[in-house]
């Protein structure tokens, strides 16, 4: 028996990278997945995606809407109840970066990504403890990030739109856990994805890799397999967490 067999899992910002992997973990646990890619450049990824999972015996769709959006999220929502009857778990995965120092750092830049990784969990989550509510179960789980915990010179609107998810996280899960909703963060260091691309060779690499312990960048699945936990009733006394997959990056 698949533990998250006949489940429903909405998956934002899953075209690629760490969203892509856990869509794929969560299918393959058996849940049915509705995912979110924001721009036309995705649709392609998206449809394969939507193969891939397919070939897992789920149902599945992708929908073109951005997560940091209230009103398009409202009408994902809606459409995926309409479409898969519920939503049993939501992982708010969506997210960006536009490092820059400070100095430099425009308020566009700054608007930007705490739209996409700040507010989306917000009106995500928003949306989602409806119908969990009405079943009286889910599982949430964010997406933050050791930058959030620790901080990075160049990165201060990152840092602090995931720092946010982890104050969201933790407010939510005392707010849901008498309806036996949960909510969780997690919080992923350098993982090998597009994102981090300029990272993961040359001098860069070297450096960060010598302040890991573990020696090695993680990886979608790394990520993938802790969702899965959180998502699953193996983590069903678990809610208010930050749970860093960052090889002892923050130790």
């Amino acid at each position: 028996m698949k533990l998250l067999q006949h489940k429903v899992a909405i998956v934002t910002g899953a075209a690629r990278g760490i969203g892509e992997g856990i869509a794929i973990k969560l299918a393959e646990q058996g849940a049915n997945i509705a995912f979110t890619y924001v721009s036309d450049s995705s649709a392609g990824k998206a449809k394969e995606l939507e193969a891939k999972l397919f070939t897992l015996g789920v149902k599945a769709k992708g929908y073109k809407t951005n997560a940091g959006d209230f009103a398009a999220c409202e009408t994902f929502v809606n459409d995926v109840v309409k479409e898969f009857g519920t939503i049993d778990i939501c992982v708010n995965n969506a997210g960006i970066s536009k490092d820059n120092l400070l100095l430099r750092l425009t308020e566009q830049q700054w608007d930007e990504v705490m739209q996409t990784n700040l507010k989306s969990v917000f009106n995500m989550t928003k949306q989602v403890i409806r119908p969990m509510m009405k079943a009286k179960s889910g599982s949430i789980i964010n997406m933050s990030s050791v930058i959030g915990e620790m901080g990075n010179a160049g990165q201060s609107s990152y840092a602090a739109s995931k720092a946010g998810v982890i104050g969201f996280t933790k407010s939510i899960a005392k707010e849901l856990g008498s309806r036996n909703i949960r909510c969780n963060a997690i919080a992923p260091g350098f993982v090998e994805t597009d994102m981090t691309n300029y990272l993961q060779e040359g001098e860069a690499a070297e450096k960060y890799k010598k302040d890991i312990p573990l020696g090695r960048f993680g990886t979608t699945e790394d990520i993938a397999n802790l969702t899965f936990f959180l998502a699953s009733d193996l983590s069903n006394y678990i809610t208010g967490q930050v749970i860093s997959v960052c090889g002892g990056l923050n130790i």
